[in-house]
């Protein structure tokens, strides 16, 4: 009983490969006519085109979702020293303050100090900046 299996199984095999190798064939022909391939390539294009635009509007949507996951809410908001939030009002009330006044204002005895914590500031955002000549003017966000 396992031979006549057996038997049917390769003669359905050896059915099917012949079956393929004949679609193979006729279509090796085919690929060879130059208008088969440009129209192969371009629907190939056609189809990384909207792959491409399904590919950016996901991204968009994850940035969407990304935005809204981690938006900042008040409680996120950076814990400040006290000075620094002085030094804050202090740019607030003035409008736009110097290194050299922050240092006057809070008792710095050089201005090296008053500087590099209105520049610590201004790289989180909380300061905007501006030279002008050797000066350098420093204003609220």
């Amino acid at each position: 009983m396992k031979d006549n299996s057996d038997k049917e199984f390769k003669a359905i095999d050896s059915a099917f490969t012949k079956e393929i190798r004949s679609d193979l064939e006729q279509n090796m022909e085919r690929f060879r006519d130059p208008i088969v391939l440009g129209e192969m390539v371009y629907r190939l294009l056609e189809e990384r085109e909207n792959t491409n635009r399904l590919l950016k509007n996901i991204l968009q949507k994850l940035e969407q979702i990304e935005a809204k996951t981690f938006a900042k809410t008040p409680q996120d908001e950076t814990m400040l020293p006290e000075i620094d939030e002085q030094i804050l009002s202090f740019v607030k009330e003035s409008g736009k303050v110097t290194s050299e006044e922050v240092r006057a204002k809070f008792n710095y005895r050089g201005k090296n100090a008053a500087s590099a914590r209105l520049n610590r500031l201004f790289e989180m955002n909380l300061l905007k900046k501006q030279q002008v000549g050797k000066k350098v003017y420093f204003f609220p966000q």
